[in-house]
């Protein structure tokens, strides 16, 4: 408590020091009849161990901004799989409901249709009448090299076998779709009903059929995500796309969280801009979670690259008026014996800020080598300059 009122006291008797013995207006004229640039603020020595003044310098820094953005969670097209039946059919069985996880492979329902039947039968048959054209192209072959076979005879025995050998490829590329090895089909083990698996591993998304349902070819019937790979999909506006690069980090956090931030590194940049003037950049999440879905909106926060800049410690820049303001050391001065040290207040311009510290643009002429710059105590600078009174105590 003693500490606390000894603050109070200092900071009271520090403002009284500066109402009373504050810098004057514009050209305003001094007791002793000097006049004082309105550019210029002068300390006692005693004022100027109240203000508690430090001197430093411009210095180059590399500064980095911050640009927040919104995006999206989403994944990436081959992380995301729409299931159908290409011949369609009927829905024998199935026992997956939204959220379920599921592995490369694993059966997602059971299809009937009597199209399969037909189709394993007409493999069958086309193999058979192909193993027989083959016969006989190999022996007309061999009858038309000793001269006893026509050519005529042996083309239309050529023609015939390579159309049932295209017939039956064409064929088992139709039971391939639908998940039947046409290789181990026999004349014993022909099959109504066919299984629909999932192409990739993750969690069902969406379930579009029931038990008994009929499904054409075009209708999807599952979606299955894959949420090992997640992606965020960030709108930014044009004015800010030469400050991304493929390689940035950035963190985001979730709109239903709010206090848990997650990282992520940008893959991909638009590039292309798209009405709004906006592109689109593609960041994978760092370290995927269970509580990160596909469809959740985020806040994102990237690091653009650092460049070097004029920089100062953010608090030796003041405001006022609304322009911003740094004091430099100007000399050291006696009047009527006593010791005074005067500060010329240059206008500046604010730029990015970064770690405590904030870009400057000086005006033309200033130099860097040999100014000294306020760098702590200058918004007690700028409470005597504002104050207008006589500076001496």
């Amino acid at each position: 408590m003693k500490t606390i009122h000894r603050n109070i006291l200092i900071i009271f008797t520090g403002a009284l020091v500066f109402i009373s013995c504050s810098s004057k207006p514009k050209d305003a004229v001094k007791q002793d009849g000097e006049t004082l640039p309105d550019s210029i603020v002068e300390l006692s020595a005693d004022q100027f161990k109240v203000a508690g003044v430090e001197f430093g310098a411009v210095v180059p820094k590399n500064l980095s901004t911050t640009l927040k953005v919104n995006g999206l969670i989403t994944v990436s097209p081959k992380d995301f799989a729409s299931v159908c039946a290409p011949l369609g059919g009927f829905v024998k069985n199935t026992e997956f409901v939204q959220g379920s996880p599921v592995k490369i492979g694993q059966t997602l329902a059971i299809m009937e249709n009597p199209s399969f039947i037909e189709l394993q039968q007409n493999w069958l048959e086309s193999k058979s009448r192909l193993e027989y054209a083959e016969g006989e192209y190999k022996r007309h072959k061999e009858l038309f090299e000793d001269d006893v076979y026509s050519a005529k005879n042996l083309q239309e025995v050529t023609a015939n076998y390579k159309s049932l050998k295209a017939q039956v490829n064409a064929i088992g590329q139709k039971l391939s779709l639908i998940g039947i090895n046409a290789n181990q089909l026999k004349d014993d083990n022909i099959s109504s009903t066919v299984s629909v698996n999932s192409p990739i591993s993750g969690y069902v998304k969406a379930v579009n059929v029931n038990i008994g349902k009929f499904v054409g070819p075009e209708e999807v019937m599952f979606e299955i995500v894959n949420t090992a790979n997640l992606t965020i999909e960030l709108t930014l506006f044009e004015k800010d796309i030469n400050k991304v690069a493929i390689g940035q980090k950035l963190s985001f956090t979730l709109s239903n969280e709010g206090l848990i931030r997650y990282t992520a590194i940008i893959t991909q940049v638009g590039k292309s801009i798209a009405d709004d003037r906006t592109v689109k950049v593609y960041a994978r999440v760092s370290e995927p979670t269970d509580r990160i879905l596909p469809g959740m909106f985020v806040n994102a926060l990237i690091e653009t690259a650092a460049s070097p800049v004029a920089a100062l410690p953010s608090d030796a820049i003041v405001q006022f008026d609304e322009k911003d303001y740094i004091f430099v050391y100007s000399k050291e001065k006696k009047e009527k014996g006593k010791p005074f040290t005067e500060f010329r207040i240059v206008e500046v311009k604010k730029g990015v800020s970064d770690n405590g510290f904030t870009e400057i643009i000086l005006p033309e002429g200033f130099d860097m080598k040999t100014m000294k710059v306020v760098i702590k105590g200058a918004y007690n600078l700028m409470a005597a300059k504002k104050n207008a009174g006589d500076m001496a105590c």
